[in-house]
């Protein structure tokens, strides 16, 4: 319906669903409300109790199903301005809304005083798990859990920034034309005679905001999700990681009590047979197998000890009690480090895939298969590491006591860099991590079957890979990792030097209470 030309318009309810409203004529004593509703009549009157009503064919629908709850409601248009309290009300505005003035002080001070004490505790609970790490001596991890604090202090940062800047932005207008374009949704089709007729309050005619208040306030709960999925992802891969590493402390014992690094020529004979056999030498054959064997034996006893002895073969002296495992654990607690880290190429990415979520495009589906394309390269890469080590064995028939089980080279990871690796685990692990914040995001701000979730199956996938692909970073690759990393070239100083004078001093505490006793 035309609209009068002297119309002014006036927001209701800040809904995307509710449009536009407009006004028009003078008070007669009821109000006309008509609805752009595909399917029903147009018609909506108000009845003497402020109650808002709908005909339809057999039987009258209440009016707040109708604008709150109809995902095809596009117009509406209000003959009179009658009870428009009520109205809004209805239409998803809050009831009596009330500027801070007009508030009584002793709800501020509640909400105030709520968030306070939340914030205090997660701050003294990270406090104390810091000042645990360092009674603890796990330098590694209380820097990874500064990080986590910087990280979340950024996020903070832009969500204040969010905040402060909210009523400037959502001031900017853009033409209506440009706001059809690229969304996430499907198109609005903005038609010639509504974009010079429909328009915000702040805005000219023909303009629409750049994005809408309710907009920031949808981004300000993505940062919260954020920030809450940032601890706890970093907790879930850490403990998966721990556990994975506590399962090889069983092994490390019978090395330091049975001294397999004296007579080991069975763990040789079993780790060569294990990794080489039909196929070893053909490298299509070779990629095949190490990409099945992440899943089902990603590491073994014989593997573990012949990469044990290979280390203390080369950077020790062979037969010494050195605890690899402890020392694995401070390596991979190390790692975690850049794994929490967020930079700022990481941030970019993050804002190229929002660009790019147009519905047309379905990127979100499409990009889910990234983290899982690289974390399944790179745990079939590290599988292909330990099978090449057993077969240089073979060719050089190092079976014999006395010899080190593998050379430690560089040669076999990518471009002769192992931190390669751990760079592209950390880019695994964001991105996947972002998946599954978008998708809970959405799921709790617009709904599970909302417009961003319109193909089931591809939300589905999407949250399978996502969870499979956490599972095996954090339980599988990452120690996996932290293992064959060892076999490179180049040693943690700081983690063995940190371990060695720990050993020194449990060697001076001993001394002296022998000769105290001796006394």
């Amino acid at each position: 319906m035309a609209t009068h030309v002297q119309a002014k318009p006036i927001l209701f309810a800040n809904d995307p669903r509710l449009m536009r409203y407009w006004l028009e004529g003078k008070k007669q004593g009821k109000v006309d409300v008509f609805a752009n509703l595909p399917g029903f009549s147009d018609n909506v009157r108000v009845n003497l109790k402020g109650q808002y009503w709908m005909a339809v064919d057999c039987c009258r629908t209440p009016t707040q199903e109708i604008l709150s709850h109809n995902p095809w409601l596009l117009t509406l248009y209000f003959k009179l301005p009658f009870r428009m309290k009520s109205l809004r009300s209805m239409t998803g505005g809050a009831p009596g809304d009330r500027d801070l003035d007009r508030t009584p002080t002793w709800a501020v001070a509640s909400v105030c005083i709520v968030i306070i004490l939340i914030s205090i505790a997660l701050e003294q609970a990270l406090h104390r798990l810091g000042h645990w790490f360092t009674k603890k001596r796990m330098k590694a991890m209380f820097e990874a859990l500064e990080k986590v604090k910087t990280e979340l202090m950024i996020l903070g940062f832009i969500s204040l920034l969010l905040t402060f800047g909210q009523a400037y932005i959502s001031k900017i207008c853009i033409p209506t034309n440009y706001a059809d374009s690229m969304l996430p949704c499907g198109s609005v089709n903005f038609t010639v005679e509504e974009g010079k007729t429909s328009h915000h309050p702040s805005c000219e005619s023909g303009k629409i905001p750049f994005i809408s208040a309710k907009g920031i306030h949808h981004l300000h709960i993505f940062i919260f999700f954020l920030a809450m999925f940032h601890v706890i992802n970093s907790a879930m891969v850490m403990t998966l990681a721990r556990a994975k590493i506590n399962r090889w402390k069983g092994w490390e014992t019978q090395a330091l009590k049975y001294k397999f690094s004296n007579d080991s020529s069975g763990t040789r004979h079993a780790f060569v047979k294990q990794h080489t056999g039909f196929g070893d030498k053909n490298s299509i054959i070779l990629y095949i197998m190490s990409f099945f064997r992440q899943f089902y034996r990603s590491i073994g006893k014989d593997d573990y000890l012949t990469m044990r002895e290979g280390f203390i073969a080369a950077h020790l002296v062979p037969g010494s009690k050195f605890d690899f495992q402890r020392y694995i654990q401070r390596s991979m607690e190390d790692d975690f480090k850049v794994v929490v880290s967020i930079s700022s190429m990481l941030w970019i990415s993050v804002v190229i895939l929002m660009l790019l979520n147009v519905k047309e495009w379905e990127m979100m589906f499409w990009a889910s298969f990234i983290p899982l394309t690289i974390a399944l390269a790179v745990g079939t890469k590290l599988q292909v590491i330990i099978t090449r080590m057993a077969l240089q064995i073979k060719d050089r028939n190092i079976v014999f006591k006395g010899v080190p089980h593998v050379t430690l080279t560089d040669d076999y990871f990518w471009f002769h860099h192992p931190c390669f690796i751990l760079s592209l685990i950390h880019f695994t692990l964001f991105q996947n991590a972002f998946q599954l914040v978008y998708f809970f995001w959405i799921w709790y701000s617009f709904g599970l079957r909302s417009c961003f979730h319109g193909n089931t199956k591809h939300t589905i996938s999407r949250v399978f890979f996502g969870v499979s692909v956490q599972v095996l970073c954090s339980y599988v690759i990452l120690p996996l990792y932290a293992l064959v990393s060892q076999m490179g070239i180049h040693i943690k100083r700081s983690i063995f030097d940190e371990q060695t004078t720990e050993s020194l001093k449990k060697w001076q505490e001993n001394a002296v209470k022998h000769c105290v006793k001796q006394l």
